[in-house]
């Protein structure tokens, strides 16, 4: 491979990097805004009175699959009645 190959390669390689870099930062950015986002609506949500550390609980259980949460509770209520807490 001739040295200007190298340079032309090294050159393309170094533009796609930089893309790629770029990329991701402008995604860190909207990531970043979205975040502000969820924080504000929390803090809209927490000023009308709703629990955030309960909602936040709830978007949890909404990602989860069923099975795996009912499976859970069932664990909790035993070992709750195992403890007599139940």
């Amino acid at each position: 491979m001739s040295e200007m190959d190298t340079d032309s390669t090294y050159r393309v390689t170094a533009d796609e990097l930089r893309q790629f870099i770029e990329r991701v930062e402008r995604l860190e950015a909207e990531k970043k805004d979205i975040a502000e986002q969820q924080k504000e609506v929390m803090a809209e949500a927490k000023a009308r009175g709703y629990d955030t550390k309960v909602m936040r609980k709830v978007i949890a259980l909404r990602k989860r699959d069923k099975d795996d949460i009912a499976e859970e509770e069932a664990i909790l209520e035993m070992y709750k009645e195992a403890l007599g807490m139940a």
